[in-house]
């Protein structure tokens, strides 16, 4: 069988990506721009399509009469029409479980640098300020322990469990956010506006979907009584930019610490870009998932359905 691979640049250089058992043509692409002629000729002889961000719409899908499979590298599945998937015979697979250590390290470099002011503290030493003042430390912007703080987390998967585990580890109490308006299911959950109110750090981990697009903005910043810090390693548009802007600009939340944006890379004029010199503002570029080796087990869970598969259509 033949696959072609159209985005191998996603994965970071020295990761090892060897065609799954029974590709007998395996054909790479670094990027592949998003331009449909162009993915159809790269792929009018494939059976497999494996790529991460590219989109593959039903123009696409139907212009490929070999195409069985496509496998995703990633876990969201938003960038392929299933619809198409469904009507042409072709077999959608995406990777789940790859970064269940790397998103929630990540998940706390970021609330650590939000809660401790961490880049702005790098910048005072790097640029003079602090051998300007003179003293033994500067502290401008107060510190705050995650000790003893609440931990609110909408989305609980793995993930969301992970962050849970270490939180407790640092001594914070941790709430579980039920869907919002919806009644807890049980004693482990707390409705939605309650974590909100409660909560000194919200951090973000559920999927994006009609119910979660913008489910933070105006109305539920509102409801956030501690100002908390927001940490999104979710999905850009589960924040609605301009409200989360006007939010810290009014001192409504202390920061917001994120690794996803509603467009990515993110676009000139996303609002957020205004807050980059906020001293609990951080910034990653959709990067928590991508450890070497969360990319290396992503890569041995996508051979392993993709050799499942073709041993599948041979029998």
């Amino acid at each position: 069988m033949q696959a072609v691979f159209l985005d191998k640049g996603t994965f970071s250089d020295g990761v090892e990506l060897l065609a799954p058992t029974g590709i007998s043509d395996y054909i790479t692409y670094d990027e592949t721009p998003q331009d449909d002629a162009i993915i159809i000729e790269r792929c009018k002889d494939a059976d497999i399509i494996i790529t991460n961000k590219v989109q593959v719409n039903a123009a696409v899908i139907s212009k490929l009469p070999n195409l069985k499979l496509i496998q995703l590298t990633a876990t969201g599945m938003n960038n392929v029409d299933q619809e198409a998937c469904n009507t042409h015979d072709v077999t959608l697979y995406n990777v789940a479980g790859y970064a269940v250590k790397s998103v929630p390290e990540h998940t706390f470099m970021l609330m650590l640098n939000g809660m401790r002011a961490g880049i702005h503290y790098h910048q005072k030493v790097s640029d003079g300020t602090w051998q300007a003042k003179g003293d033994f430390c500067l502290l401008d912007i107060p510190l705050i322990d995650l000790e003893d703080k609440t931990l609110g987390i909408i989305g609980l998967g793995t993930i969301g469990k992970r962050v849970t585990e270490i939180a407790r580890a640092f001594g914070m109490t941790v709430l579980w956010a039920e869907h919002q308006g919806r009644e807890p299911r049980n004693d482990d959950y707390t409705a939605f506006d309650n974590v909100l109110a409660r909560a000194d750090v919200i951090s973000l981990h559920c999927p994006l979907n009609p119910q979660t697009q913008h489910l933070i903005n105006a109305d539920t910043l509102a409801k956030m009584a501690k100002q908390p810090l927001i940490v999104n390693v979710a999905r850009g548009g589960v924040v609605d930019s301009q409200a989360l802007t006007d939010a810290v600009n009014n001192k409504q939340i202390k920061g917001y610490a994120s690794d996803v944006f509603e467009q990515e890379p993110i676009a000139a004029d996303d609002p957020l870009l205004t807050l980059a010199n906020h001293p609990r503002v951080i910034f990653s570029p959709h990067n928590a998932w991508g450890s070497k080796s969360a990319q290396e087990e992503l890569w041995q869970i996508l051979s392993t359905q993709v050799t499942d598969f073709i041993e599948k259509r041979s029998i």
